[in-house]
């Protein structure tokens, strides 16, 4: 099955449904399964209907009419002599924790009608990890699945030890027969049937509403505040862009807790994986964002602030201090079948809170988050200088984990820091762009020492170790033949030679000299580098180069964003110009929606960008990134 046969998306209040064109759910797996999700668990795995026993003939394929409505139209089979005897119109909405359905029957013919509508549903409440392509299989021996009729639909229910899911089906009216799937008897599957009566060119309605119940949200989860959309105002194509990309940031909004234990909403990474707070993605979105809607960056920071690492783990990457990666709801992290519950397995989280702690500062004047977050503040840099590298190696470092990520930048799959002959770097391994975001994390924090905490000796401190990092940097990074940053440094402190986008992060830091950073930001939009669309993750005629690769020729956004910040900064006015240029071409062409990542081809080899098949779509960072370039164009 391919993304294109499940291409319906709705989402709403932390809540998702991928659906066929015909509005169905089939219970696939792989890069597109489809179904009812809610805190990274399914819950509607089939959602078949067929109309006098025959698939419905689609008039007009499910469309998305909002963000979170579909409608389709559907008859049963018909000839030119024999047109059908009625017609269904259909409508599906998502709300928070919610799919309802009204189908409306209409009549075609002057004589009363009998339609027949079957409808056979399942809820299989497999966790999101349990659906990825990725050849894992997950033992729950002790799980229990049970289905129970109701007055008015059906109860399926979930168990395993004290993992307790439902997802509840009420019918409007009560169905007229129900009976087990004749293709899986043995199963939970249920076909529900109905009877119609249909004056002569008469209606009836069938109005249905699934409710998810996972542990910890039995009622479902909250409804998030929404602002009221405006008409577009915009004239230009980055403005439009800018719209949409905040219209997907309030789709992606998610209740959390934050540090007080008072509920803020931030932005989740992205659909269909990652609907869930992340450090890096939620911060960088954030960052975008903090011109625009600096209440975004309180709320992340907050949320950050309450999961910060507090004892030793190594099963999740927990270390006093740490700022999470991800976390996770469903089944799998509950058990500790995989890590990601609370996952700390990021080199770069840490430093990014504190760069977006002190521009939140920079940017509002508020020092009240600051003084808030002060003790957060000093356990992050507490970090980065011990458990984190920096005194033992010089460096930020990560180390591949083999239960989680091999590479723990933001380029985190494997293979995807490695040298020019295609070898993937071994660790402790110390990535270029996590060393710019710890000079610019102690810099910034040294700032708020001196300005707002009133430690003058403590920000002394910081800023020393500062000027030390930025100095070895060059020395140990900078390759004089190519004449460009190297991607990495490995466990034996041999440079990670391959051409990675990943330098241009260090524009935006600030942790190269001046002639060097114009030099590197230049060599970006050089044609190897630059698609037309956007700047390569890995510079094109490497031989690890691979233009629908996630990190190794790609072009991604967020990534871009980062860059022209840095161009900006800089003062290369001409290519800030150009990455925006290609970038907004490319959101054009999308609706005016950046994609997580698209693939590598050159803009003059095809008519569009050329989309990467598995790409998250909205995805916060890549939203968010339109924001970015209007500031970097200096129109904040």
């Amino acid at each position: 099955m391919t993304a294109a046969d499940t291409n319906i998306q709705l989402v709403r209040d932390a809540t998702f449904a991928r659906l066929r064109t015909d509005g169905g759910i089939t219970g696939t797996h792989g890069t597109a399964p489809d179904g009812l999700f809610l805190h990274d668990g399914r819950h509607l795995s089939r959602w078949q209907l067929t109309v006098d026993s025959t698939r419905p003939v689609p008039l007009m394929p499910a469309t998305a009419q909002t963000d979170d409505t579909a409608t389709s139209v559907l008859t049963p089979a018909g000839t030119r002599d024999n047109p059908p005897a009625y017609t269904v119109f259909r409508s599906q909405t998502v709300t928070a924790g919610t799919l309802t359905e009204h189908l409306r029957l209409v009549s075609n013919r002057p004589e009363p009608v009998t339609a027949r509508i079957d409808l056979t549903v399942d809820a299989d409440f497999a966790d999101l990890f349990e659906l990825r392509a990725d050849d894992r299989h997950y033992t729950k021996a002790d799980s229990r699945h049970e289905v129970h009729p109701t007055s008015d639909g059906l109860l399926f229910d979930y168990r395993r030890a004290d993992w307790h899911a439902r997802t509840a089906l009420t019918c409007d009216p009560a169905p007229h027969a129900l009976a087990p799937a004749e293709d899986a008897p043995q199963s939970t599957m249920r076909t529900l049937t109905w009877h119609m009566e249909l004056d002569g060119h008469g209606e009836a309605d069938l109005h249905l509403t699934v409710r998810a119940h996972p542990p910890g949200l039995p009622d479902g989860p909250p409804a998030v505040p929404h602002p009221r959309r405006r008409p577009s105002t915009a004239t230009d194509d980055l403005g439009r862009a800018c719209e949409r990309g905040l219209a997907d940031l309030d789709l992606l909004t998610i209740p959390v807790t934050g540090v007080d234990g008072e509920q803020v909403h931030v932005p989740a990474a992205g659909i269909p994986w990652f609907l869930t707070l992340f450090g890096r993605d939620s911060l960088l979105t954030s960052y975008f964002l903090l011109p625009y809607r600096p209440g975004t960056a309180a709320a992340t920071l907050s949320a950050l602030a309450a999961t910060q690492g507090e004892r030793y783990d190594a099963f999740s990457g927990e270390q006093p201090g740490r700022i999470v990666h991800e976390t996770r709801h469903g089944e799998l992290a509950h058990f500790r079948q995989i890590p990601y519950g609370r996952y700390y397995g990021s080199v770069d989280s840490t430093p990014l809170f504190l760069v977006l702690l002190h521009a939140h500062y920079e940017t509002t004047g508020d020092r009240s988050l600051a003084v808030r977050l002060e003790q957060h503040a000093r356990r992050a840099v507490d970090w980065m200088l011990t458990d984190g590298g920096l005194d033992r190696h010089g460096y930020l470092v990560y180390h591949p984990d083999p239960d989680g990520l091999i590479n723990q930048n933001w380029k985190d799959s494997d293979g995807a820091v490695c040298f020019t002959d295609g070898t993937q770097a071994k660790g402790p391994i110390a990535v270029s762009e996590a060393q710019g975001y710890a000079y610019d994390a102690l810099v910034r924090t040294a700032r708020l020492a001196r300005d707002i905490w009133q430690d003058p000796r403590y920000a002394q401190r910081l800023r020393q170790a500062a000027d030390r990092l930025q100095a070895r940097f060059l020395t140990d990074f900078w390759m004089p033949r190519a004449d460009f940053p190297a991607l990495a440094l490995d466990g034996d402190g041999r440079q990670v030679d391959v051409l990675a986008s990943d330098a241009g992060h260090l524009l935006w830091s600030g942790i190269l000299p001046e002639d060097h950073a114009r030099r590197t930001g230049r060599r970006l939009l050089e044609p190897d580098f630059f698609s037309g669309w956007a700047i390569r993750t890995l510079a094109a005629g490497q031989r690890r180069y691979h233009p629908l690769s996630y990190h190794r020729g790609s072009a991604w956004p967020h990534d871009n964003a980062i860059i022209a910040l840095g161009l900006a900064r800089y003062g290369l006015d001409a290519e800030v110009t150009a990455v925006t240029e290609g970038l907004v071409a490319a959101a054009t062409r999308h609706g005016h929606r950046l994609p997580e990542v698209i693939a590598g081809y050159a803009r003059s080899a095809t008519d569009g960008p050329v989309p990467y098949p598995h790409a998250c779509t909205p995805q916060a960072w890549a939203a968010a990134t339109p924001l970015a370039l209007r500031t970097a164009l200096g129109q904040s």
